[in-house]
């Protein structure tokens, strides 16, 4: 009876931490500069808890530089910034 009352308050437990981690990186995105906050919005739905934030943001972000629509010397720092707000949804 005692383990199915735990695993039941688990269950109710576990989705509020998550939407905790969701929260708090919403709060953190939200101070982001305006390119930091693009790389952040283009990467955030691919980060699950195995993903390697900085595999992520090299795949959002390398096509960026390359293709134009953001020079190497602003991505660097703006991918640095949205990196500290991802880690929050792992």
């Amino acid at each position: 009876m005692k383990i199915g009352l735990i695993c039941a308050s688990m269950l109710f437990v576990l989705p509020t931490a998550v939407l905790a981690d969701q929260a708090s990186a919403a709060v953190c995105s939200a101070g982001l500069s305006s390119d930091a906050k693009l790389i952040y919005d283009k990467t955030a739905p691919t980060v699950k808890p195995a993903t390697t934030i900085k595999d992520a943001l090299s795949a959002v972000v390398r096509p960026m530089v390359m293709n134009g629509s953001m020079t190497q010397a602003v991505a660097r720092p703006a991918a640095e910034a949205a990196g500290e707000c991802l880690k929050l949804l792992k």
